[in-house]
């Protein structure tokens, strides 16, 4: 039986879901293809199959189809944090859940490296990359709330911030290696590795 407050996706959205989905992965494709500063939102628009005035209605410019791609990510964490629930102190929760999205996104990692290396191409773009630490903090601290509520909420800000500390370190040990080993070998490396300084 379904939810009363969660309602199915209705035609508009779905639609709109799609459309975006889609641009996203015709510019993703065509920044791999030709370069980042090659591709130009026309080309864009065209492999999409819409208007050039309809990319800007979904995105604001390249640059937002690349973070586009770095939220899922994100979005993965925290649905990975939720299911993780029984896994015990907050702290454990989030480091299951980091372990389990590396491992569903490792068939990724080609494609991560490239994206990674995009990213790079532009100090704009390595800025707004920058904060999406923060953000995995964030989102990580929003979902320890909703499954810890009589916690309190200092020290769930403080298990967020150093709980994706690991991930943090795998990654971007993993990108300056340029992807040597799998990322989850990076990630129980950094995890040891915190379990013994901490």
């Amino acid at each position: 039986m379904q939810d009363a407050t969660s309602k199915p996706e209705g035609l508009r959205e779905c639609k709109r879901r799609l459309t975006f989905q889609r641009i996203a992965d015709a510019g993703m494709k065509s920044f791999l293809a030709k370069g980042y500063q090659e591709t130009t939102i026309e080309e864009i628009a065209a492999a999409a199959g819409i208007s050039r005035r309809t990319f800007f209605y979904y995105f604001k410019s390249k640059d937002d189809i690349l973070l586009a791609h770095q939220r899922r990510y994100m979005d993965a964490l925290r649905t990975g944090i939720m299911e993780n629930a029984s896994a015990g102190r907050p702290l454990e929760v989030v480091h299951q859940a980091t372990l389990g999205l590396v491992a569903r996104i490792e068939a990724e990692a080609p494609r991560l490296l490239e994206t990674a290396k995009l990213l790079r191409q532009s100090e704009t773009l390595r800025a707004r990359s920058r904060g999406n630490s923060l953000q995995l903090e964030q989102i990580a601290y929003q979902a320890l709330c909703e499954l810890f509520p009589t916690r309190d909420r200092d020290g769930l800000q403080l298990v967020s911030m150093i709980a994706v500390s690991p991930l943090r370190l795998s990654v971007n040990k993993w990108l300056q290696e340029n992807g040597r080993l799998p990322l989850i070998k990076y990630l129980e490396d950094a995890l040891a590795k915190w379990r013994t300084e901490i």
